[in-house]
């Protein structure tokens, strides 16, 4: 991820177009703004519950 690919017979990229793709480089966690997230309350968190989307586990016919 994060490599810009050429295919033959692409036209080549404007500098607008490769300016957009660096600004949108995947990030490190410590380079990402969370500052305007609300943190959650204690009263959100107790609230919270599984999602229950696991997947269930396959039983192999013998």
């Amino acid at each position: 991820m994060g490599s810009i690919r050429i295919y033959k017979g692409m036209p080549p990229l404007s500098e607008e177009q490769i300016c957009r793709l660096e600004e949108n480089k995947p990030k490190s966690d410590g380079e990402i703004d969370y500052s305007d997230i609300p943190p959650l309350t204690d009263e959100e968190l107790a609230r919270m519950r599984q999602s229950g989307l696991r997947r269930q586990k396959q039983k192999i016919a013998s």
